[in-house]
């Protein structure tokens, strides 16, 4: 195969690695607030709950809650769930693989929003209470305190360590190929056994190395924009 050749087939892997990481941020990203919310809450059983259920999956290895969620229905119910899935996404789109990217998206998503979810937790805490007692003062409800004054100074504390999580994200994809999803790593494996090439397995970290190059500079922009807030 040809150099041309090698990286079309791995944009093809890599393609299914981008599906995974934009998902997973727009669905684990908004989902991370209402459980920073419940971890926060002065109704003690719900906070509580939320609070095992975060130590839970973020305790747990992401690889493990991958097959978690795609092993553990079909057991449960003793139903070939996936294979269903699969047939029924050939049979009326024409997309494959649907039984296995469903499971390992809904695992990403629940995993991040977890750990968006204690980033969120820290920048709202890390706002003394000065700044909500100055609001109440001036007359605003405690929604207009928040959204007015609280919450443009938590995204700017949260963005670094968000970053972080978004850059650590697109690498995390690869764990996908543990259920034989054809991610970008699992094509460069491919290639290993069929063909007896074994370089492009090191070719793909220039694919991470150029996206996560772009993220940083994206990420790097936005924390500019907000250095107004400095004091």
């Amino acid at each position: 195969m040809t150099f041309l050749q090698v990286t079309l087939f791995l944009l093809e892997g890599f393609k299914l690695s981008l599906l995974i990481f934009a998902v997973t941020l727009l669905c684990g990203a908004p989902l991370g607030l209402p459980i920073a919310f419940c971890s926060m809450s002065k109704f003690k059983p719900l906070k509580y709950i939320t609070k095992v259920f975060v130590w839970i999956v973020r305790g747990i290895p992401l690889m493990l809650q991958i097959f978690i969620f795609y092993y553990a229905p079909g057991l449960i119910f003793n139903i070939p769930i996936s294979r269903n899935i699969n047939l029924f996404f050939v049979q009326n789109y024409g997309i494959e693989n649907m039984g296995m990217i469903i499971p390992v998206l809904v695992a990403f998503a629940i995993n991040y929003a977890c750990y968006f979810s204690e980033i969120y937790r820290g920048g709202i805490e890390s706002i003394s209470q000065g700044q909500y007692e100055a609001g109440y003062v001036l007359g605003l409800t405690k929604s207009q305190v928040f959204r007015k004054i609280v919450l443009k100074q938590v995204i700017k504390r949260i963005v670094p360590p968000m970053s972080n999580e978004i850059i650590t994200l697109i690498k995390d994809t690869a764990l996908a190929n543990c259920i034989m999803l054809p991610e970008i790593i699992m094509k460069a494996g491919q290639l290993a056994s069929r063909n007896a090439l074994v370089w492009p397995l090191f070719y793909t970290g220039v694919f991470y190395l150029i996206f996560v190059g772009i993220l940083t500079i994206v990420l790097g922009k936005v924390e500019k924009k907000l250095d107004y807030f400095k004091s």
